[in-house]
């Protein structure tokens, strides 16, 4: 009985040794950025839709992040492209974006760390809203300008308490092809 009890002791030792230091790792945020899908670029539109690429683009994103159960969406403005390439993303996994003002980075990093501590974030920004935000989530340094013909990137930030964030720069989907006013080169 005694040793029965011994044996018990030391099991719980183990487990405690294995399972203790795994709980007190501090949760990992996930952000991806992207910038908006490619758009349809007739002159005169103040609005434009998503050109055939950006939607087939947006349709990719969706397939690409829905398996990592984004716990929120994000617009960096309320504009149609931003939208539609979220949209796809937002059917598959049943999420409502939301809108957040570009010209407050400060305030959707704080949000971000905050109330999506441990969770997997997308935001969908334009050339130049995402470096603005990439810096306030403390990435550095930054990568270099996102040129207007660049749909492609997809930047994936990664946030640990007490360490600096970190970075990923990938892309997805064909490489854009040259546009010109409404038609596709």
């Amino acid at each position: 009985m005694l040793k029965a009890g011994l044996y018990s002791i030391c099991g719980y030792l183990l487990l405690s040794l294995i399972v203790l230091p795994a709980a007190a790792k501090p949760p990992v945020t996930t952000i991806y950025l992207v910038r908006h899908a490619e758009k349809d670029l007739t002159p005169g539109l103040t609005d434009p839709p998503l050109a055939p690429a950006g939607e087939a683009r947006a349709r990719l994103l969706a397939q690409r992040l829905r398996r990592y159960h984004p716990a929120a969406l994000f617009t960096t403005t309320d504009t149609r492209r931003t939208r539609a390439t979220l949209a796809p993303l937002a059917q598959a996994t049943g999420l409502t974006p939301e809108v957040y003002r570009a010209q407050e980075p400060a305030a959707l990093a704080s949000h971000l760390r905050q109330d999506y501590a441990g969770k997997t974030v997308v935001v969908v920004g334009h050339s130049n809203t995402l470096l603005p935000l990439l810096s306030a989530l403390g990435v550095a340094p930054l990568p270099g300008e996102i040129r207007d013909e660049e749909y492609n990137y997809l930047f994936k930030v990664t946030l640990r308490e007490g360490q600096p964030a970190k970075l990923i720069m990938s892309r997805y989907g064909a490489a854009p092809r040259a546009v010109s006013a409404g038609t596709e080169k």
